[in-house]
């Protein structure tokens, strides 16, 4: 939105005030501006609501979804990896072992799909009136919190289940790891939704990528097999620290190298403040390109 550069109150006849507002053209890089998106949190709010609704609605299975499609991949997983090719798990069963690993997952796959396309799919709202660009992708990834928390519930069930427990301290830590999916998932979602305005190419080339990503994660394999000089470059992939981290806290498995959960941690406040960045500095466009 271009910037409102003063207000000044013009000259009237007593008992009346007009003011004029002058507005210029914003040039270079935009200001953060965050607490205006705080002024519109209901806002945000709202369309958390909408895309939690929209995707249950006139759905037999309602919320089962948000269990059925890691608990599935779960399944797979522990047939074919954890009983015919034998891959280790840490010392704990292979089912909760990769499922551990799927909750995270699936909320950071849903986040940077839905927040990818979020802005074309809200495009009559965009160029009807204005409001804080970035409560669009930031409602399409709070969305996915819900399916996170569901399955976290039949993640602790598992581990009643299995009799598999947080092993000491280290449960405190979990929720720094909560926070670095977060900040994955929303950097992810600013940078896509951002450039599929300029290019319709990125909802095409995601789900190439996804599958990739999900296979160069350590899901369906421990970071230990990686030989040593390499474990440390797999933090390039935010992803895999946050997937030990989960492990780690929740389950006792023995702790991913310290360098591993720092390089990913750098990364994704990396990406996450870059995407934000180009986001405002793109944002005035959203209107005239989508």
């Amino acid at each position: 939105m271009p910037a409102i550069s003063d207000t000044t109150t013009l000259a009237t006849p007593p008992g009346h005030a007009l003011k004029r507002t002058v507005i210029e053209p914003r040039s270079g890089w935009a200001a953060l501006n965050l607490r205006e998106l705080w002024d519109y949190r209901e806002l945000v709010g709202f369309l958390t609501w909408r895309d939690v609704s929209v995707r249950y609605k006139q759905t037999a299975l309602g919320a089962a979804w948000a269990v059925l499609q890691p608990f599935t991949t779960m399944v797979v997983f522990s047939l074919f990896l954890g009983r015919l090719a034998k891959v280790p798990s840490n010392g704990v069963p292979y089912p909760i072992f990769a499922f551990a690993a799927l909750v995270p997952w699936q909320f950071f796959q849903y986040a940077m799909a839905m927040g990818a396309t979020s802005l074309v799919r809200d495009q009559s709202l965009i160029t009807k009136q204005y409001f804080p660009r970035l409560g669009i992708p930031l409602g399409a990834v709070m969305a996915g919190v819900v399916d996170m928390v569901i399955a976290m519930a039949i993640l602790v069930a598992m581990m009643a289940f299995y009799g598999v427990w947080p092993s000491g301290w280290e449960i405190v830590l979990f929720p720094a790891f909560v926070l670095l999916v977060a900040v994955t998932a929303v950097g992810f979602a600013l940078g896509l939704s951002a450039l599929a305005v300029e290019f319709r190419d990125v909802q095409y080339v995601l789900p190439f990528l996804t599958q990739f990503w999900l296979f160069a994660t350590p899901i369906t394999f421990p970071s230990s097999i990686v030989p040593e000089p390499w474990r440390v470059v797999l933090g390039v992939n935010p992803m895999a620290g946050v997937v030990e981290g989960f492990r780690w806290t929740l389950l006792g498995t023995p702790r991913a190298p310290v360098l591993l959960f720092v390089v990913s941690a750098v990364v994704a406040v990396a990406i996450f403040t870059g995407a934000l960045l180009y986001f405002r500095r793109v944002e005035d466009t959203f209107a005239d390109r989508i």
